[in-house]
């Protein structure tokens, strides 16, 4: 059940809409189930004879009581309350009670207060009414409703387990601020695709990805075609910012402005700042990891943010809350990165990951920001290399990268759960999903190449890499040998050994690295991070198959070429792709 609380200024209009056809004449029946003094309120749904102007004048009048400079500009109060898909219909003695409950709940209207404000609840379909209050209690005094949509989520949370219906995910105040039903209204209106309030939040989210300073968060505001302006002080420092839509206006005229705290708790400046004043790894301006940053290629950023990803995987599964927390934000940032510069086979779905994941960033447990700094270098380095192709060593790469976020948001599905965060917990199982649809998208080329040239490999060496999987993985080798991307595994390590890697211990270390028990494919993680650590190409080593040239394995151990830094010093000439061939 849920309730969402909104105010405004015309009481009649918006009684006009719940008595009206609806915008796609969905109401059916609208009529009162309950009201302050029932015998008081004029129900212009089943009275033939009542008005919506006396209905109107009715909830309107301790308002109009009060002189004109008393009167609240917005004073009437707006609460939609709406079952789960799946919730048996509700009798209209029981929407009754649950309003009543609900102004109870939220300081409207208490019960046995007969001074309390005015209010009624129109039912005008079977999943939902909605509850309609003026701001002004008969006494001429304002109505006590702090926290409103909090008490009233937790009415609604009783209520559910009392009647047997979906309890749904508790609110901790931490989610971004929803779209106001004046805003959804707009949106119909115009046709547009969403809410301002939301679109502006992404590009908010991504002009953030990988920023290195202010200054560069803010030329990404105007770079995104936004309307922006800065708060400045008497002193010129800047206090904070907002943004607008082009073409987004009020009915004067005027660009509807939201500052970016009204976006999400975490886009306020001070917030953003925190996020910033740890800088990157190095000095950014300066170092030569930053100029190797800016002019990596596609592929290569997102073979570094791999390897940055992983690590968050072991983070998370520690038990430094505040190091937990730290790497949530900088998964968001790498996913609102890799969401802007993907290529047109997975952008959808990786944006709409992006978007899911932003609510699993956000909880009340206080981050060490300084624990994402290898996260957002990997999320710049994204960002600077530009958008991928999708195709050849891109979309191999592109591949390796979603494979692992796959694995990061499981990880974050954990983390969440551990500490009771349902709300967040969920958002990161809808980015989960996503996220397999997009490294599905992408790993579909590359993936049926390698099974191709592993399905060409004679039986005996085939039979040798089973024996292989069977030593490194003695309890999963024969759910491997039975995954569709067997034959592609059996190709990596055959691509392996021709550069000059023992396939034994390279796969015994790929196993070791992190934990396979929540893949989907085990076979599919395996190939990605074989081809990572071994630092081969993301792609079929196929004939009239474009790819980068095959470095040969440099004297360290391959645990030191795995832990080596996302981000290195680029005289390290092992580290930069070699010339295709």
């Amino acid at each position: 059940m849920v309730p969402d609380i909104s105010t405004g200024g015309r009481t009649y209009g918006l009684l006009a809409y719940l008595y009206g056809p609806g915008r796609r004449d969905e109401h059916t029946d609208p009529h009162i189930v309950a009201a302050w003094m029932p015998e008081l309120a004029p129900d212009p749904g089943r009275d033939p004879n009542a008005t919506l102007k006396q209905l109107t004048d009715r909830l309107d009048l301790p308002v109009l009581a009060l002189p004109k400079g008393r009167r609240p500009v917005k004073h009437v109060w707006h609460c939609p309350v709406r079952t789960a898909p799946g919730d048996r219909h509700l009798t209209d003695a029981e929407w009754a009670e649950v309003a009543r409950r609900i102004v109870h709940a939220t300081g409207i209207a208490e019960e046995g207060d007969d001074k309390a404000c005015r209010w009624i609840a129109v039912r005008h379909a079977d999943d939902h009414i909605h509850i309609v209050a003026t701001l002004k209690r008969e006494d001429g005094r304002s109505p006590r409703r702090h926290q409103d949509g909090i008490r009233a989520q937790a009415e609604c949370r009783r209520i559910e387990k009392e009647w047997g219906l979906q309890i749904l995910n508790e609110g901790d105040g931490t989610a971004a601020q929803r779209p106001t039903s004046a805003e959804r209204a707009k949106v119909e209106r115009t046709g547009r695709r969403e809410p301002p309030r939301e679109t502006l939040r992404e590009h908010v989210r991504q002009a953030l990805a990988g920023a290195a300073d202010e200054d560069e968060f803010f030329r990404h505001l105007v770079e995104a075609g936004l309307r922006f302006e800065k708060r400045l002080a008497p002193s010129g420092d800047v206090l904070g910012y907002k943004v607008a839509l082009p073409g987004d206006r009020n009915r004067d005229g005027e660009p509807i402005w939201f500052p970016g705290s009204r976006l999400a708790p975490d886009l306020s400046l001070p917030r953003i700042r925190q996020r910033l004043a740890t800088g990157l790894p190095g000095d950014e301006s300066a170092s030569a990891s930053n100029r190797a940053i800016h002019t990596a290629r596609p592929a290569s950023a997102r073979r570094d943010a791999t390897h940055v990803a992983e690590q968050a995987v072991t983070v998370l599964a520690g038990d430094d809350e505040a190091a937990g927390a730290a790497q949530l934000i900088g998964v968001g940032e790498l996913l609102d990165a890799v969401a802007q510069t993907a290529p047109a086979s997975t952008r959808d779905e990786l944006a709409e990951a992006a978007r899911a994941f932003e609510r699993a960033t956000r909880s009340h447990i206080r981050a060490e920001h300084a624990d994402h700094r290898a996260l957002r270098s990997a999320a710049r380095g994204i960002v600077r290399a530009g958008n991928a192709l999708g195709k050849g060593e891109d979309g191999g790469a592109t591949a390796m990268l979603l494979s692992t976020m796959v694995l990061v948001t499981m990880a974050a599905i954990r983390w969440h759960s551990a500490q009771g965060h349902a709300q967040q917990a969920a958002a990161a199982r809808q980015a989960a999903q996503h996220l397999r649809a997009a490294y599905q998208a992408a790993a579909a080329t590359p993936m049926k190449a390698m099974r191709e040239q592993g399905r060409r490999l004679p039986a005996p060496v085939r039979d040798r890499y089973a024996d292989t999987v069977e030593a490194a993985l003695p309890r999963q080798a024969d759910r491997v040998r039975r995954e569709p991307s067997w034959d592609a595994l059996a190709a990596t390590l055959a691509q392996a050994e021709r550069a000059g890697h023992d396939p034994d211990a390279l796969l015994q270390q790929a196993a070791e690295w992190r934990e396979l028990e929540t893949a989907d494919s085990i076979t599919d993680v395996l190939v990605w991070r074989l081809r990572r650590i071994g630092k081969l190409p993301a792609t079929a080593d196929l004939p009239g198959v474009v790819h980068l040239r095959t470095l040969p394995p440099e004297p360290r151990s391959l645990k030191a070429q795995a832990e080596e830094p996302a981000v290195r010093n680029d005289t390290d000439s092992s580290r930069r792709p070699g010339p295709r061939r």
